[in-house]
């Protein structure tokens, strides 16, 4: 049979040298007496030997040994690491040492000692435990400079646990016999893995004199399930090791040759490996390390090297007792080929690597990529009828919706929900008295240890049963929102939440999410990448340092995260034919014939397989079920019933301007925040300010470092936001990571509180606050803002939830948006950022005037010739909550130049309250076509001097050129009379606006608005007052508004205040204001004043009051909120 492999592999050009070494073994023995008659090896003799039973020898070692009360332990690598905090949690007193610093940082945090030198933790110690990687550091720690051998007290033993030769552990033995301290040496290597290290489940093989083996037997039971004592004095244990070894990677390699064939022949590797694993050929080793290979995930939990190292032991004994043992010395080969590939770091189970690069195979069985659409189209009909009527009708039957969030993006599908950042029973009492529908708690899990999830899960199911009770709301729902691609505390957080709430009817496990993307179809979760839907195990989330997995199917998964606790055969499923064939109550009968204590998994393809799945919950809570729910946030608003709503902008809270930028905080890592940052960087380049914040100098580098690093960033973010700059915070994105999942959370911890440290130092409130990133936003919120309560007001953008911050917070009531990391297209933040970016132009004139209209007042427009004059009436305008128009005069801009214009923009840009740019008077075409250049928002064209067919003509093409840039344009009909900076205009010449020509004029020139004249002067009204025709202003109004222009009156300054109030009446929506306004400024130029700066101070006052007064005189005052 074995030749028949062989043949068809060589048809296949695929090499299987351990089958080939195999046949020619049997070829050559088939039986044992081969072995006895040409090699010399007695198996028989072997097998005959004395019979005992090793554990029994452990247990009377053990029951003679006396509890020891100082431990030395060197090598505080993953075995050594689980063993020694295994020996601190049974009491013992253990003193570690390593190389590595950060380990010893985690053992002094797991409450154990440290030293500097294997000689500082030997010293005084009962017994020294060395469990290092091979024989020529057992050989450097006990021997070398600072060794442990020099400063051991009389009587200590050695315990050896690192997998080493026979020989070396005899010598070993010799030479400590030489030292004449009577010191012990226990031959005593390990088999197990990390897990059991740290469980103190390990199967010890232990060897040595009797004496050693009582002194240290207490310790060896700590560390063991299974301890055994092998007869033949010191090596005997390593015998018993290096065999296992042998026999280990021999299995570990022909799982990767049969593998590696497997797939060369075409065949699925997933199905391959299961019929196996269910057949006569399978091993342990094939069923621990097979998923491995499969899964293309050779994260090292057993380095390849080692089998380099082991089998070279084995290769060395059989060559010194001059036996061939073939098929492990090829193992060995292909253990090397690996290493001198520089995989040697890597999972032992990489060996097939060797074969995948020599053949070209891929023995990965990935979940096949699917197409979205078509995927989609395949499924059944929805369900016809909108579940959501069905749970709003049960409205005030329903239990209240606890959401315990892991981090703040869980709040993505709900609005006008509020949510607690503190748990106290005080805070709770408060809310659940109002018997809200839902609320969440956020509770910032994801970002802690899984203890400290656990520890803080169980304290807020304690305070909540506790205010549940003293209000009589016994009748809640908690739901564990998690991460819609499967990162979390999971079980950990459910175990956790149910030893307090008490055993459930069924955990109900739904991460799907539409706005991210996330689909569960046929048990196995989605991940959508633009028409694509990748198997969630294989995507960037599913490789995350902290929450890593590698099931995609949800069943699987649920066993992967669970350890096998719970088997993936026994989780149960509610699929989407169910959902659409059979409805809420399919869904109910389903949840109800679950076993107590079930786990069910729901497959979810749109939001309205969600509602079905929510309201068929519903029925079974009714007839008395209880659920515990891990999901994602779609599930929340189902089960609401919440009707979703457009996303929001700053106008919806009634934000306009301000006087600040927006600060936007990203901490996340995922690469797709990263595409998002730099498309963000690119959209707004314009008006976005960076702050890229060193991970380096926040998490790896001393505390003045780190200092500096911050307060660089806090200063600059301060600076940038008072000058009204979008200001974005980032973290460098090198992503840094631990050696563990907890020394990756630590880091990530020390990058979050750096950025936290940065908000909280920034002392100008920003428009909005942006965080991006789900431990980034909870940490900006509750340590940062200070918020211990804000209201979920909607959306920012599908899936981005937008939050109104407490009255408590360090911004009350500023919009808080937070952005998910995993959520969105490449443009998605910049989107957003640029719908909340501060407006350039509240309004343009034209919009400035239809507001006026709508609301029966006028707008000012106030002549500037200066820096003073602008930021009086910017001044007056954001004091008086007012809109108001920065009018520059032909003579002004004469003096002035494009600086004047410049500024005014400017001024307008900046302020908090609507503000536009108008040049008036415009009766040079030259004049005309150089301002419409330099950005100003309207144009008065002044033809008024020509006859009246000139007048239209110059008007209309001037009115074509600015509204082909977006501007307003206002023109005049008639003539007045009077002197405005300098234009003189006598009485003679002066002619009121004739109505029929008016007609004609709007007709042929397309204006905006109609300056008019009706008795109006420019200057001084003469002694007598003005004398103004409103029956004719109220002819004008009457034909304007049928042409949807607006009127102006030019010569506002002197005009009684019942006149102006008449002429608003009467349509008028734009008053021209000079004279008043200069006058207040002259005046002040007479009174002497020590310095410059009092001067100016002075005549910005003047004049702002002068303008104050006619925006009340207006009735603008007040209609900019």
């Amino acid at each position: 049979m074995l030749g028949t492999v062989l043949d068809t592999a060589k048809s296949l050009v695929f090499p299987l040298p351990l089958l080939a070494a195999a046949h020619q073994q049997f070829l050559a023995g088939m039986i044992y007496i081969v072995w006895e008659k040409v090699l010399g090896v007695q198996i028989m003799n072997a097998a005959n030997a004395e019979a005992y039973n090793p554990e029994l020898l452990a247990n009377q070692v053990c029951a003679k040994s006396k509890r020891l009360n100082k431990i030395g332990f060197i090598g505080l690598g993953a075995m050594g690491f689980g063993m020694a905090t295994h020996l601190l949690k049974s009491n013992f007193f253990v003193q570690g040492y390593d190389v590595y610093k950060p380990t010893l940082s985690r053992f002094e945090n797991a409450g154990g000692l440290t030293g500097n030198s294997p000689a500082e933790v030997s010293k005084d110690v009962d017994v020294l435990i060395v469990m290092v990687t091979n024989e020529v550091q057992a050989e450097s720690v006990l021997y070398g400079a600072d060794g442990a051998v020099s400063v051991l007290p009389p009587g200590s033993s050695i315990v050896l646990s690192s997998t080493v030769s026979p020989a070396f552990v005899s010598r070993l033995e010799l030479r400590l016999q030489n030292e004449n301290k009577g010191l012990k040496l226990i031959d005593a290597p390990v088999s197990g893995g990390v897990k059991r290290a740290s469980e103190g489940t390990l199967t010890i093989m232990a060897s040595g004199a009797d004496e050693a083996l009582e002194h240290a037997g207490s310790v060896l039971s700590a560390l063991s399930e299974k301890l055994y004592v092998i007869k033949g004095g010191c090596g005997a244990g390593s015998g018993v090791k290096m065999v296992n070894q042998l026999l280990a990677g021999v299995h570990i390699a022909s799982a990767a040759e049969a593998m590696a064939f497997g797939a060369r022949l075409g065949l699925d590797t997933r199905i391959l490996f299961d019929d196996i694993k269910n057949s006569e050929g399978t091993s342990w080793m094939f069923e621990n390390r097979g998923p491995h290979m499969v899964d293309n995930d050779y994260t090292p939990l057993s380095a390849l090297d080692i089998f380099v190292k082991d089998l070279g032991i084995v290769a060395r004994e059989c060559a010194f007792r001059k036996v061939p043992l073939h098929i492990s010395t090829v193992a060995l080969q292909l253990f090397l080929s690996g290493s001198a590939s520089g995989w040697g770091r890597l999972d032992d189970s990489a060996v097939v690597k060797v074969y995948e690069t020599l053949t070209g195979v891929k023995v990965e069985g990935k979940l096949a990529v699917i197409n979205k659409t078509s995927a989609l189209e395949t499924l059944p009909s929805e369900w016809a009828l909108d579940s959501l009527d069905d749970i709003r009708r049960l409205d005030n039957n329903l239990k209240t919706l606890v959401v315990l969030d892991d981090d703040p993006t869980g709040t993505q599908t709900v609005h006008d929900v509020d949510v607690l950042t503190e748990w106290n029973v005080e805070s709770l009492v408060e809310l659940l008295r109002s018997r809200p529908k839902c609320f969440f708690i956020l509770t910032n899990s994801r970002a802690l240890s899984s203890d400290k999830a656990s520890a803080l899960i169980t304290d807020i199911c304690q305070n909540l049963c506790t205010a549940a009770k003293s209000v009589g709301n016994n009748d809640y729902t908690v739901v564990l929102r998690g991460d819609s691609t499967l990162r979390g505390h999971f079980p950990e957080e459910p175990d956790a939440a149910v030893s307090v709430l008490g055993e459930m009817d069924a955990w109900i496990i739904c991460p799907f999410f539409l706005q991210g993307g996330r689909f569960t179809i046929d048990d196995v979760h989605y991940v959508a990448d633009s028409d694509r839907l990748i198997p969630a195990g294989d995507t960037e989330f599913a490789k995350d340092a902290s929450f890593g997995y590698k099931s995609s199917n949800l069943r699987e998964w649920v066993e992967e995260k669970t350890r096998g606790r719970i088997p993936a055969g026994s989780v149960s499923s509610v699929s989407i034919q169910l959902l659409r064939i059979g409805g809420p109550k399919a869904v109910c009968e389903h949840l109800c014939s679950l076993q107590k204590g079930s786990t069910c998994i729901v497959n979810a393809a749109s939001d309205r397989d969600m509602a079905v799945f929510a309201a068929g919950m519903v029925q079974a809570e009714l007839k008395g079920k209880r659920f515990l729910c891990r999901t994602a946030a779609s599930f929340v608003s189902a089960r609401m019933g919440i009707i979703s709503k457009e996303p929001l902008l700053p106008k919806d809270l009634g934000i306009s301007k301000g006087k600040s930028g927006g600060l936007i905080v990203v901490g996340s890592y995922v690469p797709k925040t990263t595409k998002q940052v730099e498309e963000l960087k690119l959209q707004c380049n314009h008006n976005l300010r960076t702050i890229e914040v060193s991970v380096e100098n926040l998490a790896m580098k001393a505390a003045k470092e780190r200092e500096e690093e911050i307060s660089h960033a806090a200063e600059l973010a301060d600076a940038y936001l008072r000058t009204c700059s979008d200001t974005l915070v980032m973290s460098s994105r090198e992503l840094i990571t631990g050696k563990t999942p907890n020394e990756s959370l630590d880091i990530n911890f020390k990058v979050s509180s750096g950025l936290v440290e940065i908000v909280r130092r920034i002392e100008t409130t920003p428009r909005y606050i942006l965080a991006k990133g789900g431990i980034t936003s909870s940490d900006i919120a509750t340590k940062a803002l200070e918020a211990k309560r804000a209201k979920i007001v909607g959306q920012a953008l599908a899936g981005v939830p937008l939050w109104q911050l407490g009255p408590e917070s360090k911004y009350p009531g500023v919009p808080y948006i937070v952005f998910p990391g995993n959520v969105g297209d490449s443009k998605a933040l910049a989107e957003v950022v640029q719908r909340w970016a501060r407006p350039v132009r509240l309004s343009s004139t034209k919009e400035l005037l239809a507001d006026a209209e709508r609301g029966g007042y006028a707008v000012g427009a106030f002549n500037v010739y200066n820096l003073e004059g602008v930021e009086a009436v910017i001044a007056a305008a954001e004091e008086q909550k007012s809109p108001a128009i920065l009018q520059i005069h032909p003579g002004a801009l004469k003096q002035g130049g494009v600086a004047l214009v410049a500024c005014c923009i400017s001024a307008a840009e900046q302020a908090t309250v609507p503000i536009t740019v108008h040049f008036d008077h415009g009766s040079s075409k030259k004049e005309l076509i150089e301002v419409l250049e330099l950005g100003v928002d309207s144009i008065m064209v002044d033809g008024s001097h020509l006859p009246f067919k000139e007048n239209i003509s110059y008007t209309k093409y001037m009115s074509s050129l600015a509204h082909a840039k977006g501007m307003t344009v206002e023109a005049e009909l008639g003539r007045l009379s009077g002197t405005e900076d300098d234009l003189t205009v006598q009485e003679y010449e002066a002619k009121l606006t004739d109505v029929n020509q008016a007609q004609e004029f709007i007709d042929a020139t397309g204006i905006d608005a109609l300056a008019v004249c009706i008795g109006n002067v420019h200057g001084k009204y003469p002694a007598s007052g003005p004398k103004l025709r409103l029956d004719l202003l109220k002819n004008l109004y009457d034909l304007a508004s049928k042409n949807e222009v607006f009127l102006v009156l030019h010569g506002a300054s002197g005009l009684p205040k019942e006149l102006v109030q008449d002429c608003i009446k009467l349509g008028v929506r734009k008053f021209n204001v000079n004279t008043e306004v200069r006058k207040a400024y002259m005046d002040v130029l007479k009174t002497p004043h020590t310095d410059l700066v009092h001067l100016i101070a002075a005549a910005k006052e003047a004049m702002k009051a002068v303008i104050a007064n006619k925006m009340h005189l207006f009735g603008s005052a007040g209609t900019a909120i």
